[in-house]
């Protein structure tokens, strides 16, 4: 089969090459995966797990790629749950071979159905924008509805999931990002923008939550603005999860089958949009990865048509 493969940290998505391998072969309470769409977070270079197993052993070369949809081809012994010829979409285990393949293995567990009237580009594009915005405003930041969230980079791939689904949830919601940003931050719910570069980030007052996707100078900043009883939510990846400090909570998103069906039922009943910026194929996504462009929403690999 087809397949990205990633063998040297420091070149980054330059090391990536289109490679074939051998076909994946379904273990214990697996299933094999015919996959049709593939999503990538240009971060996972930089994560332990695509690098080794869980006991630190190296694993390279590697697939990348986290996020996928398809149609399930074979199970593992005491797979229960899915059946041969069903659409799926789901999350991949962190140290485990990714999705951006013709097949993977993957953990039953870790897909939900996909429902026939969802295209597979839309579904490969949902798992990790969509676990990370549930589980950090509901599971980690306790949103509730009349409070204020922060969504820093609100015209990106998850923080317009936070934007739209704290906006269901009765939140006021402030969005960040650059100037370009803003008409896309306002369209997908947001109802203030601040342009991190011109505007003055301490001028929208107290908050209850931010979503930070962005770290550094402006995670600080932005934690000044909490009110008691508020919360900083950060995204870490596999394994460099940090302990929680005080009012800010560190997480790692985590696949979640009830949570899937929930998402991509939101998407079928219009309450959820996707926010897929470049797709591109499997013969073309090394390239596309190393594109200098600035990526506006979520990457989708196309794997078949």
């Amino acid at each position: 089969m087809k397949a990205i493969i990633v063998t040297d940290q420091a070149a980054e998505a330059a090391g990536m090459k289109l490679v074939e391998r051998p076909e994946p072969r379904a273990a214990i309470n697996d299933v094999v995966v015919q996959v049709y769409a593939s999503g990538f977070v240009g971060t996972e270079l930089a994560w332990p797990s695509t690098w080794t197993d869980r006991i630190g052993r190296d694993r390279t070369p590697t697939i990348p790629g986290h996020e996928l949809s398809g149609v399930v081809t074979a199970l593992g012994y005491g797979t229960t749950g899915l059946s041969i010829g069903q659409r799926v979409f789901g999350l991949a285990d962190w140290y485990r071979d990714g999705t951006l393949a013709e097949s993977v293995a993957i953990e039953a567990r870790n897909l939900a159905p996909l429902p026939g009237d969802v295209d597979f580009t839309v579904g490969a594009s949902l798992p990790i924008s969509g676990l990370t915005a549930l589980q950090g405003l509901f599971e980690h930041g306790h949103l509730r509805a009349g409070q204020s969230v922060i969504a820093h980079g609100a015209a990106g791939a998850v923080g317009s999931m936070v934007t739209q689904l704290a906006r269901e949830a009765g939140a006021h919601v402030i969005g960040t990002g650059r100037a370009a940003d803003r008409q896309k931050a306002l369209d997908f719910g947001a109802q203030e923008f601040v342009d991190l570069d011109n505007d003055t980030l301490e001028d929208v007052g107290n908050v209850d939550l931010v979503f930070d996707v962005i770290g550094g100078d402006i995670g600080k900043r932005s934690a000044r603005l909490i009110r008691a009883g508020g919360t900083l939510v950060s995204i870490v990846g596999p394994s460099e999860a940090r302990p929680v400090d005080g009012l800010a909570v560190d997480f790692v998103v985590e696949s979640d089958r009830a949570q899937l069906s929930e998402i991509v039922q939101r998407v079928r009943d219009g309450r959820l949009r996707t926010n897929i910026g470049n797709v591109s194929t499997l013969d073309d996504a090394v390239a596309a990865f190393n594109s200098t462009a600035r990526r506006a929403g979520k990457t989708v690999i196309r794997v078949r048509p």
